[in-house]
């Protein structure tokens, strides 16, 4: 980005006027071109600031072989590339070609999927019956409230004290108390060496972070969110202290990532205030906020928790209260797939990873586990089993694997091993004793066989039941839109924004495909372990029959959220 005068000095524009006489200058400027008086663009022929010719198309396929390993599942990069070598042949036909292929990329795959992101973007801030709600304005959140500074605590903590909003976190003792208010320091301090904050913000939003051991402390608090362990009891406990000690309209949020909003409040009297604002993991990092309500969750609250999100730089999306809300519900069998194709039928858990990698996701779920801790994946498959006991595995690598102290990047030992000091994974030669150990838990005999699947087939195994998943979300109406999902995929579980999500990535793939293999591998693996895992969800089955879209399911189920 250069000051327009800038940009002119360096030759990038051929003039620059005052705003006012911008209209009639271009009309002179452009009979001038088509009398010929001037020739049309003459900064392209300006070549007075580059090298030697071979010199540009050497850097330019430097950067094609580094784009096509950055880039190799969409064509715009390379597509720019071809742009720029064009100007430095023949710069008078660079118009032509810069309009064909911008033409061929606008209805491509990734092209239609990047635009379908851009308004997925803008249309999750309107959520009907609150943000056009006449005569609904947002409050002032002056000051907000931590129960818990754990890992996630102290990252939403980053994240209000970022905005220079005084931040308030509640530890049970001294020394855990310490810790948090600690990590948050260097939180702040290592967005400051990035350049993200200058000396005299961070020294203030330091300062605005604060610890406490008490709840009295909470009664002028206009916001406090629980980000208390996963403990149904424990969180029940907090929100009626919560209740006891805030003041009456300050709102009461829960950062659980898996428990209903109704059981997280059943024991207080505030329902019209209570909601759930769940974060992901840095909270300080990563952008998507599902904003959850209830059934008794006012407009107000709603309103000023979306105008909330957006000042500490959020992407809200609001989500019907219920077990893993959307995100974590719509992905619960990705984890679950790997497990069975590694355990079941002997595929090699690092080619799953890498597969998944080729497609576009950040990593694969066995990395993905031990970045967040397999002791996190044991203790969320047993909720999963719990909530959904039909159609959950129950073969238990994850458990086998805490057993062992194989908790991940933590003990530097997971399904990867980690050098010490070094999040950078390699494979770990035990892992093959694991998994056979894992085979003999799970019942599976001497007469045991690998089975040989195809790349394409693993890909499926493993994302298919996840568009399966986010079918019954659409249907049970959890989001408001099938594009509030793909959004959230994208900014939670880091699903390739470039295929458009989940629910338009399934869509380009085929309702009819996607049910027809489900329905294959739910005949052909008939494990008791497994259950109906694989069975097709009635709105799949809907769909595919009426060869429709899956982005419809939402709007052909009669209620609202």
């Amino acid at each position: 980005m250069l000051p327009a005068e800038d940009a002119f000095r360096s030759g990038l524009v051929d003039a620059v006027v005052p705003p006012e006489r911008l209209l009639a200058e271009a009309r002179k400027w452009a009979l001038s071109i088509a009398s010929g008086g001037i020739p049309w663009h003459r900064t392209l022929a300006r070549t007075d600031h580059m090298g030697p010719i071979q010199e540009s198309l050497k850097i330019i396929e430097n950067k094609r072989a580094q784009y096509k390993h950055l880039f190799k599942n969409v064509p715009h990069p390379a597509a720019c590339l071809d742009i720029v070598q064009q100007g430095l042949k023949d710069p008078y036909a660079t118009s032509a070609l810069e309009e064909k292929i911008s033409g061929e990329l606008q209805v491509s795959p990734s092209g239609k999927a990047l635009m379908h992101v851009f308004f997925s973007e803008r249309a999750v801030l309107k959520v009907p019956g609150v943000t056009d709600r006449k005569g609904l304005k947002p409050r002032q959140i002056r000051s907000v409230a931590i129960v818990g500074g754990g890992l996630m605590g102290s990252g939403i903590a980053t994240a209000v004290a970022l905005q220079q909003i005084p931040v308030l976190i509640k530890e049970t003792d001294s020394d855990a108390l310490n810790r948090a208010v600690s990590t948050v320091k260097a939180n702040l301090e290592s967005r400051a060496k990035k350049g993200g904050l200058t000396q005299q913000k961070l020294q203030s939003a330091i300062a605005l972070v604060k610890g406490t051991l008490d709840y009295r402390d909470f009664g002028n608090v206009d916001l406090v969110m629980e980000a208390a362990f996963e403990s149904i009891p424990l969180k029940q406990q907090i929100f009626e202290d919560l209740e006891r000690y805030c003041k009456p309209d300050c709102i009461l949020a829960s950062n659980t990532s898996l428990i209903d909003l109704d059981v997280v409040g059943a024991k207080t009297h505030c329902q019209d205030r209570l909601a759930g604002t769940h974060f992901f993991s840095p909270a300080h990092v990563m952008p998507l906020l599902e904003l959850v309500k209830t059934e008794k969750t006012s407009p107000q609250v709603q309103l000023d928790l979306i105008n909330f999100a957006k000042i500490i730089r959020k992407i809200p999306v609001t989500v019907k209260s219920s077990v893993g809300f959307a995100v974590n519900r719509a992905f619960f069998p990705y984890a679950s797939s790997a497990s069975f194709l590694a355990v079941y039928l002997g595929v090699d858990p690092y080619r799953i990873d890498r597969i998944l990698k080729d497609f576009g996701m950040p990593m694969g779920p066995f990395r993905m586990g031990d970045m967040g801790g397999q002791q996190i994946v044991s203790g969320t498959s047993k909720l999963w089993t719990q909530t959904f006991p039909n159609r959950t595995q129950k073969f238990g690598l994850p458990d086998l694997l805490v057993e062992k102290n194989r908790l991940g990047e933590k003990t530097g030992k997971g399904v990867y091993n980690y050098k010490p000091g070094s999040r950078k994974e390699e494979s770990a030669p035990e892992l093959k004793d694991i998994l056979a150990e894992a085979r003999r838990r799970a019942g599976l005999g001497a007469d045991w066989q690998e089975v040989s699947v195809s790349d394409e087939e693993i890909l499926e195994m493993v994302l298919f039941p996840v568009v399966n998943e986010a079918c019954r979300v659409l249907e049970e109406k959890v989001v408001l839109r099938a594009s509030d999902l793909d959004l959230a995929s994208i900014l939670g579980m880091g699903f390739p924004r470039y295929r458009g999500g989940i629910v338009l990535w399934g869509d380009s793939v085929g309702a009819e495909h996607i049910h027809s293999q489900m329905s294959r591998w739910y005949d052909l693996y008939k494990f008791d372990a497994i259950g109906d895992f694989y069975k097709p969800s009635p709105s799949l089955q809907r769909i595919a029959a009426s060869k429709g879209k899956l982005a419809s399911i939402l709007e052909l189920t009669p209620s609202r959220l």
